[in-house]
């Protein structure tokens, strides 16, 4: 563990983070070497935090020995540069299980992810994020997603009962509910934008005084993705705007084709830039080719924003 709670705060409270996804080989089976060259990738741009085996990255589908060889090859690649996060959840034993694993093997966090399925009350949330927190001294990020919402007063709670919670990610986009967390529970934590391309939702975000998000299209446009992060703390919004009607608004529409797509669609762009990571596992399933076709459109101009900035940045 190379950094302190303090340290992953400040990295999750500014600049942009990034999700990669897990690569597999064509037996579906994790793909280290590949993983490895799209890690030293990804930590070659300015990003502030590394989340390995995420939403993004199929950490629902993903071995217990999987998650162990990620993590322990992301703590390598990284090699200090930058905090690593792994996720944890499901249910406590598991989600304690995961923790546990993160820790031996160097990450500086967890993610932790909804339980499993079944609806929950505000005290068993508590319950299970807290359990699960006592099983780690590592930092943890609780990410108010699905079936594990929680509300002011519960992620309050759950702060005071647990020092080493230090972030909550939001993955629902109900602005009014995260500006009551944000006001009830203060500075205590850092708040993370977390709904599936939370682009299109950043300058709500960044209204209610979350500075930052998950950038899944970095995977696939990453110059575009901090190019678009730049514009947005700078006060651009003649170039916020204009990538969001021409790339992310798109770009959703395509998401919402199935169920899923949040990640297929991350998968079958990292492939057509040339750094693919084999397919998604059951039960989600790949795009289309009609999908890719229209994918490599947007992908295209997503580029050509990045080329741009890079041009204004010379």
């Amino acid at each position: 563990m190379g950094f302190t709670r303090e340290d992953v705060k400040q990295a999750i409270s500014d600049g942009l983070l990034s999700f990669p996804i897990t690569d597999f080989d064509a037996d579906g089976g994790f793909d280290a070497e590949r993983y490895r060259q799209r890690l030293a990738w990804f930590i070659s741009h300015e990003i502030s935090a590394v989340f390995v085996a995420g939403g993004t990255g199929e950490f629902f589908n993903l071995s217990q020995d999987e998650f162990r060889e990620i993590v322990r090859l992301a703590v390598k690649v990284v090699d200090g540069k930058l905090p690593v996060i792994a996720s944890a959840g499901l249910s406590v034993a598991t989600g304690s299980a995961f923790a546990r694993i993160a820790e031996e093997e160097g990450a500086d966090g967890i993610l932790l992810m909804p339980p499993y399925l079944t609806e929950c009350p505000q005290d068993g949330l508590v319950e299970y994020a807290r359990r699960i927190c006592d099983s780690t001294s590592i930092s943890v990020i609780y990410y108010n997603r699905g079936n594990g919402i929680m509300k002011p007063d519960a992620v309050k709670r759950l702060a005071d009962a647990c020092p080493n919670l230090i972030g909550l990610k939001d993955g629902k986009g109900d602005m009014q509910a995260l500006n009551r967390i944000i006001k009830t529970v203060g500075d205590r934590l850092a708040y993370v934008g977390g709904v599936p391309t939370a682009e299109i939702m950043a300058e709500a975000y960044l209204a209610v005084g979350v500075n930052t998000y998950s950038s899944a299209v970095f995977n696939f446009v990453p110059d575009m993705a901090v190019t678009f992060y730049k514009a947005l703390r700078a006060g651009d919004t003649d170039t916020v705007r204009r990538i969001s009607r021409e790339f992310f608004l798109p770009f959703v529409d395509l998401r919402d084709h199935k169920a899923g797509y949040a990640v297929s669609l991350i998968k079958a762009g990292a492939e057509i830039i040339g750094r693919p990571a084999g397919s998604v596992r059951a039960p989600l399933e790949m795009p289309s080719a009609k999908e890719r076709q229209c994918l490599e459109k947007l992908i295209a101009l997503g580029r050509a924003y990045g080329d741009e900035e890079s041009r204004l940045g010379q």
